[in-house]
């Protein structure tokens, strides 16, 4: 079943921001995320590995899988083909409107100015990536926009902490956070996934304060 985009933000409170240094990580990683309630996966083309770790994880069973720092056109069928259902950008320019209208690959842009949230919208994105959060204002910026632009929602992503992540997720304009502190290195190098699992089971039980 096809869902929108807005669907899959709500589907998990945080979507964990993934770099596969080794292509081998891919399953066990996305397995232990989805065991511990995190199903919407955000593999990011960070390394050189990013459309075979697509390709991997969206075969694991509950786990939805989306493509992150798509930069250039050419990324958004290439992530598609590879099995990736949605997509996430730390910008917005005319020619990613394009690859994303014509890929048909649902687009969560990333902003970071009440100027750019307002161009986004007019070329038809209500689904947002604030990036980077803290840098762009944070809770305060949030907060600000709520006021004259109330129809968009966001994914903050960029120096958010299990700390922090529920004080943003209480946030009117909010649905969900990014994170990459559920994925780290150290664990996935070890192959220590019950860590993995027992970090996204503390990640999926979080609410807003």
């Amino acid at each position: 079943m096809t869902m929108t985009l807005l669907e899959i933000m709500r589907t998990s409170s945080v979507i964990p921001v993934i770099a596969i240094d080794d292509p081998e990580h891919a399953v066990p990683l996305a397995r232990a995320l989805v065991a511990g309630g995190i199903r919407v996966l955000e593999v990011t083309l960070r390394t050189k590995h990013g459309l075979e770790a697509i390709r991997a994880m969206s075969e694991v069973p509950g786990a939805i899988v989306g493509v992150g720092t798509l930069t250039r056109p050419e990324e958004f069928a290439q992530a598609r083909d590879a099995g990736a259902v949605f997509g996430v950008s730390p910008g917005l320019t005319s020619a990613l409107v394009a690859a994303a209208k014509s890929s048909g690959l649902p687009l969560l842009p990333g902003v970071m100015t009440p100027g750019e949230v307002m161009a986004a919208r007019e070329n038809g994105f209500q689904q947002l990536k604030l990036f980077p959060a803290v840098p762009a204002g944070g809770i305060g910026m949030l907060n600000a926009i709520y006021g004259p632009l109330p129809d968009i929602t966001f994914c903050p992503t960029g120096g958010i902490s299990q700390e922090t992540a529920s004080q943003f997720l209480a946030c009117k304009n909010v649905a969900c956070v990014g994170g990459s502190w559920l994925t780290p290195k150290d664990a996935i190098a070890a192959g220590n996934w019950d860590r993995i699992t027992e970090i996204a089971k503390a990640a999926s039980g979080l609410r807003s304060v």
